[in-house]
C-alpha cells in the first residue's frame, strides 16, 4: 500500500493513530454506512480522503460528548435536523451526569471519612448527643482494633449516612434500652422469660444501628459487657449487677434459640 501522497488518501491505520480510535470503529462505521471512505487502493484497502476525515473528526467529537451513533447519523446526514437543539439536550444529559457525579463524590469522601473516623460529628455535637462523659477517642480506638473486620465497614457505611439528627435517634434509643433493661432488672425479670426475651431482641434491634448482630455475636457482646471494665462500668453504674444480669438473660434467650453461650463466637 502506498503512503498518502501516492494514493490520494490515509489508511486505516493512519485515520486510527490521526484520530485516536480503533481500526475496529473504523471498519464498524463503514459496515453500517456511517463513515465510508471514498477510495480504494487497487488492492481494495480502505483509503479516507480529507472530507472523510472531516466527517470522521466530526463523529469522534460528537462520539465524545455522548451521542449515539444512530443520533450522530441524523445530526450529519438530515438537512432538516435540529443540530443546535441536539447539541443543547446532549448538554443538558451532560450537566446532569456531572452533577450525579458530584452527588456520588461527596457520598465517597463521607464514606472514606466515616471509614477513617466513624461518626461524621464534631467533638463538641459527640458531646451534646452521646452525653458529656463520651470519649471521642473511643472511635479511634475501635477502629485500631475492628477497622480490618466487615463490621466496622458496616458501620463506616451506616455513619456515612448520617448527620447529628440520625445519630441523635440512634442515641436515644439507646438511652431508652437501657432505661428499660435497668428496670426489667428491678422489677425481678427472670433469664428466659419472655420479658427478658424480649428486651434481648429489642437489643439487637437497637444495635443494628451500628452493624447486624447475630446472636452468636450478640453472646460475645454480653461477654464483654459483663467482663471489660468499661462496659461493665457503664452497665453497673446504670443498675448495680446489670452487666452481669444482661449477659445471663443473653445466654439464656441464645440457648433457648440452639446456640451454646459456652462455644459461641464472632463472625
Amino acid at each position: 500500500m502506498g503512503d498518502t501522497a501516492e494514493t490520494g488518501g490515509l489508511t486505516v491505520g493512519q485515520v486510527s493513530t490521526r484520530l485516536g480510535v480503533t481500526v475496529r470503529a473504523l471498519h464498524h462505521w463503514d459496515g453500517i454506512g456511517l463513515a465510508r471512505p471514498s477510495l480504494r487502493t487497487a488492492g481494495g484497502y480502505r483509503l479516507y480522503t480529507a472530507a472523510d476525515l472531516e466527517r470522521l473528526h466530526r463523529i469522534v467529537v460528537y462520539r465524545e460528548i455522548g451521542l449515539g451513533l444512530d443520533r450522530i447519523r441524523v445530526v450529519l446526514d438530515d438537512s432538516a435536523a435540529d443540530v443546535p437543539g441536539a447539541l443543547r439536550a446532549q448538554r443538558a444529559q451532560v450537566a446532569e451526569r456531572i452533577d450525579r457525579l458530584r452527588r456520588l463524590t461527596a457520598g465517597l469522601d463521607r464514606m472514606i471519612d466515616a471509614h477513617e473516623r466513624g461518626p461524621l460529628l464534631t467533638a463538641a455535637q459527640q458531646a451534646a448527643i452521646f452525653g458529656p462523659d463520651w470519649d471521642p477517642d473511643r472511635t479511634a480506638q475501635a477502629r485500631q482494633r475492628y477497622g480490618d473486620t466487615a463490621q466496622w465497614s458496616q458501620y463506616a457505611e451506616r455513619s456515612a449516612a448520617r448527620g447529628p439528627a440520625e445519630w441523635q435517634a440512634v442515641a436515644d434509643a439507646v438511652a431508652a434500652f437501657e432505661r428499660a433493661l435497668g428496670d426489667a432488672m428491678d422489677a425481678g425479670v427472670t433469664p428466659g422469660s419472655p420479658a427478658a426475651d424480649h428486651l434481648v431482641e429489642r437489643h439487637r434491634e437497637v444495635f443494628a444501628a451500628y452493624f447486624p448482630l447475630t446472636r452468636e455475636m450478640q453472646v460475645c457482646l454480653g461477654r464483654r459487657f459483663e467482663t471489660e471494665p468499661g462496659f461493665a462500668a457503664h452497665y453497673d453504674g446504670i443498675r448495680p449487677g446489670l452487666a452481669g444480669w444482661f449477659r445471663r438473660i443473653i445466654d439464656a434467650s441464645a440457648r433457648a434459640r440452639g446456640v451454646d453461650p459456652d462455644t459461641a463466637t464472632w463472625g
